[in-house]
């Protein structure tokens, strides 16, 4: 295959909400308690909700910075990439790295929706809920329907009102729903509980994915308090097995067989051994565990039901058939630290020379199998043949993707301060 004939979905980008966001879609009465942002008198831009400050972490929001400028200090909306909050630069900036689609996870509210499950007004936290996900699907979605996945955050207290708006905004075209990837450390029941159970069946009704990030449970992954960053920022992928265990010896399989789960940006490299590891443990310890997985291995549930997602993994690239090309989607991070932005067709290509995979197979891993599971259908509104890297980067031409300093305020960066980086998670 030819890089400029390759089409590209990406399902784990990310968005820096505008200030604007709650301007259209929230009820009036709950006008004075939405997030807005302040401006800070050392330059950064913060959200405020409640008592709580909310800053952008650098990490967040470095596309089109150099690494050096990298780093967990708070920024402004001038100081970054506008195409990380204005929806109509962001289409340049997927144009310009071949993207023909994203599937964009929140910032604000939490991977998981969290933020809003701090109020104690309930009926106010759910306007606010409902309001963020009418912006996303109508406004920042609604602006390329062509180019977007819309993705739903959910009203977590509540398993009910979670299947309530899986089947509201499924009617608005939402067919993907984020939800943490273990519920514990917020306070919430197990994946191992009934209490989700409203959840699954309202997915099976609607053919919602439901899409665990790495994070999502705002847990980050440190060794110790003196480990220095580069152990979180190392493991935060890999620690994803966890997981991959939680849900395969859950019941929600089980009870829910039309369930879909997609692991956002953990990688695929792993994936062989923990198929490997997981049938051993079934077979060997099934008689007293009373695991049962009827006639089949747990690996061959695990890989009927969940969807392998990957930024960069050249391992896994080269095992993709082994693995199963059919169940693997690309991302680009945008514009997170581990972005392949803009040169995401490059480095995606660069993973697949050394194999021996077929068109068919690279289509499956780049843009097919994401077409099939979040029911996303560009082709209907534009021509296949303006879908391709070729011709994105062409209608992007003369858009800007150099390297531009921004700078960076290093009296932020506290050995161990790593709290402003939670509330993206």
């Amino acid at each position: 295959m030819q890089l400029d004939d390759m089409i590209l979905v990406s399902v784990d980008d990310h968005i820096v909400e505008p200030p604007e966001l709650f301007e259209e879609h929230l009820p009036s009465k709950y006008k004075d308690i939405a997030p807005h942002v302040e401006h800070m008198p050392d330059g950064t831009d913060v959200w405020r909700f409640l008592d709580i400050h909310i800053p952008n972490v650098g990490l967040n929001a470095v596309a089109g910075r150099p690494p050096e400028e990298y780093g967990l200090d708070p920024t402004s909306f001038e100081e970054l990439r506008p195409g990380t909050y204005n929806v109509e630069q962001r289409v340049l900036d997927m144009s310009a790295n071949g993207v023909l689609g994203s599937l964009n996870f929140p910032s604000l509210p939490g991977f998981a929706g969290r933020l809003f499950a701090q109020l104690d007004d309930k009926d106010a936290a759910l306007a606010l809920n409902r309001a963020y996900n009418d912006w996303h699907i109508e406004e920042w979605c609604g602006a390329a329907p062509d180019r977007f996945i819309p993705l739903a955050i959910p009203p977590i207290w509540d398993p009910q009102e979670i299947a309530n708006e899986i089947h509201r905004v499924a009617k608005k075209g939402c067919h993907a729903i984020t939800f943490p990837e273990n519920p514990v450390p917020l306070g919430l029941p197990s994946l191992h509980t009934e209490h989700w159970f409203p959840v699954w069946k309202a997915c099976s009704d609607v053919g919602t994915i439901v899409n665990m990030h790495i994070g999502s449970s705002s847990k980050l992954v440190m060794t110790a308090e003196d480990a220095p960053i580069d152990v979180m920022i190392t493991l935060s992928p890999v620690n994803i097995v966890q997981a991959a265990a939680d849900l395969i010896f859950s019941p929600i399989f089980k009870q829910f067989p039309d369930v879909t789960v997609a692991l956002s940006e953990g990688g695929i490299g792993w994936i062989p051994y923990f198929l490997e590891r997981v049938d051993h443990a079934y077979t060997t310890h099934k008689a007293w565990t009373f695991a049962d997985f009827g006639d089949k291995l747990p690996s061959q549930v695990f890989m009927e039901r969940v969807i392998l997602c990957f930024i960069e993994d050249d391992f896994g690239a080269r095992h993709a058939r082994e693995i199963g090309t059919s169940r693997i989607c690309i991302e680009t991070d945008y514009p997170h630290s581990d972005a392949i932005w803009p040169n995401a067709p490059e480095r995606l290509m660069e993973g697949f020379a050394p194999t021996d995979l077929t068109d068919h197979e690279i289509d499956e891993i780049t843009h097919l199998n994401a077409m099939r599971f979040f029911q996303y259908d560009p082709f209907s509104i534009r021509p296949r043949e303006k879908c391709t890297v070729g011709a994105l980067r062409t209608e992007a031409q003369g858009h800007d993707v150099s390297i531009q300093s921004k700078g960076r305020r290093v009296e932020h960066d506290e050995p161990m301060k790593l709290a402003g980086f939670v509330p993206t998670a």
